[in-house]
């Protein structure tokens, strides 16, 4: 149900809560490991645990849900924040927005905030989370973190240029996606019927609703592990953040 908009937007009832939504259902199989790349091991940890710490270091997200495959045993997190969840989908779109389900159905408002976030972008910081919050807490619409596109890009045929494409106005999506929880569900479901098609992050589909998300500046750093490679690149940045935060003897 909608919220009671005759309450003051001042008073405790009507006050957002923030939630994160991790969709982890999915296999992984550009990263060419055997088991979902989530849980590979990176510098020590399964890769999503280094994600839910550092979304569980943000004071205003009150819970973390980790959406899982059904079946799928392998996270087991003691945690009064987090839920482990196994209603993933058979696409990223069908798990958050079964993600957003169990959370209605666990006594969210269709007026709290979720940040959707990939699993697999294990190396995003609390104060680049906290920059989206800041941006967008009184946002009609929410947004997302993204990057100018730095480079020249080249539209291709045949395996060879067909033209330059201007780049002044371009950017390349990250997460997390910052968006009202009933207003994603309902963006969402009006692509539920035709498999989510065209849906590629969660502003995409509210595009498609017509709202016009905000950017919000990431880092570059916060790119999502896909490949063989990636893995190596995460570890060493994870390494470099553990030798800042030692104290010196």
């Amino acid at each position: 149900m909608p919220p009671d908009t005759s309450q003051s937007p001042h008073s405790v009832a009507w006050a957002p809560r923030c939630h994160a939504l991790l969709p982890s259902a999915g296999t992984g199989s550009r990263a060419g490991t055997a088991s979902p790349k989530q849980y590979q091991p990176l510098a020590g940890l399964p890769l999503v645990l280094h994600t839910l710490g550092a979304l569980q270091a943000v004071a205003r997200i009150e819970r973390c849900v980790v959406v899982v495959a059904a079946g799928d045993r392998f996270l087991s997190v003691d945690a009064p924040d987090v839920d482990v969840v196994p209603c993933g989908g058979d696409s990223r779109a069908a798990s958050v927005f079964n993600g957003l389900d169990w959370l209605l159905d666990q006594g969210a408002q269709p007026h709290d905030w979720v940040l959707v976030h990939d699993a697999a972008r294990c190396l995003v910081t609390p104060e680049e989370v906290n920059a989206l919050l800041d941006a967008c807490w009184a946002d009609a619409v929410g947004g997302l973190l993204a990057l100018p596109l730095p480079d020249t890009l080249k539209a291709g045929r045949d395996g060879r240029v067909a033209s330059t494409v201007d780049r002044s106005d371009k950017w390349l999506a990250q997460t997390p996606q910052m968006f009202r929880l009933g207003a994603l569900r309902e963006a969402l479901a009006t692509r539920a019927s035709t498999g989510f098609q065209g849906v590629t992050d969660e502003a995409s589909a509210m595009e498609m609703a017509g709202h016009s998300p905000l950017l919000v500046r990431g880092s570059a750093r916060n790119f999502k592990v896909t490949y063989p490679e990636d893995f190596a690149l995460a570890e060493s940045i994870l390494a470099s953040r553990a030798h800042l935060t030692t104290p010196t003897p």
